[in-house]
């Protein structure tokens, strides 16, 4: 277990704050899409987090990046207060749902739901550092302020350096142009492309359980797909059963 502070604490949408924890100089190995258990100093139980950053973020800045749910009272709940300076317990790595890279895996498709997409970030990070991998993000959301590293995203579709897809589930705001309603075959559909491309999946259990039969109509094979669902009743953790 690392005793640790909290570097920084900035918004990433009305119902998620991004947490940086500053490694104060220690080595933290894991790898993309990767957890951590997590509570403010001494408090007991340190609840999981995904970590939102690749390894190799984490080693150039030092710190180790969360994204923290919200509650319906905008607190993250009991276990942590989110106060730059504060002193937090963190232990792992855990967790199986991981991306490896190999060479082998010339494209990868990630599937966010919500803050699902906190692992799947660090996923793609690490994806984006081979040149020639192609490289698709079907992304959906309750409303359109609720896509967390909007902006990044974005950067990276214009850029051409990924093929970027949105879907809003509530939002009935007029200025919303976009796509609306759950994922569904054709959000999949432009991204299915390569027949040796690898499938992750992160969010709420139904887009968990409903995405992979997607694939599968596409004839995508079921080895292909990794899944992991939250079960944090803050969603603060897409983390427990993988595959």
């Amino acid at each position: 277990m690392l005793t640790l502070a909290i570097r920084d604490v900035q918004p990433a949408t009305p119902r998620a704050r991004l947490l940086r924890i500053d490694l104060a100089g220690h080595r933290f190995d894991y790898q993309p899409g990767q957890a951590v258990l997590l509570a403010r100093h001494d408090y007991e139980p340190r609840q999981p987090y995904s970590i939102a950053a690749a390894p190799e973020d984490a080693l150039r800045d030092g710190a180790l990046e969360l994204l923290v749910g919200l509650d319906a009272t905008g607190a993250p709940g009991p276990h942590i207060t989110l106060d730059a300076g504060s002193l937090v317990d963190i232990e792992g790595p855990i967790g199986r749902f991981i991306f490896t890279g190999e060479p082998a895996n010339t494209a990868c498709v990630f599937i966010a739901g919500g803050t699902g997409i906190a692992p799947l970030r660090a996923m793609l990070r690490r994806a984006l550092m081979s040149p020639n991998r192609r490289i698709g993000l079907c992304y959906s959301a309750r409303t359109s302020s609720e896509f967390a590293f909007e902006d990044e995203w974005r950067a990276l579709a214009r850029s051409g350096r990924i093929d970027f897809r949105q879907t809003v589930t509530r939002d009935n705001a007029g200025d919303w142009t976009g796509q609306r309603g759950r994922i569904g075959i054709a959000d999949l559909a432009p991204l299915v492309r390569d027949p040796g491309a690898m499938y992750f999946v992160c969010g709420p259990p139904a887009l968990v359980d409903e995405v992979p039969k997607l694939l599968d109509n596409l004839g995508v094979t079921r080895d292909r797909v990794r899944i992991e669902e939250w079960t944090s009743p803050a969603e603060n953790l897409p983390a427990g059963s993988s595959s």
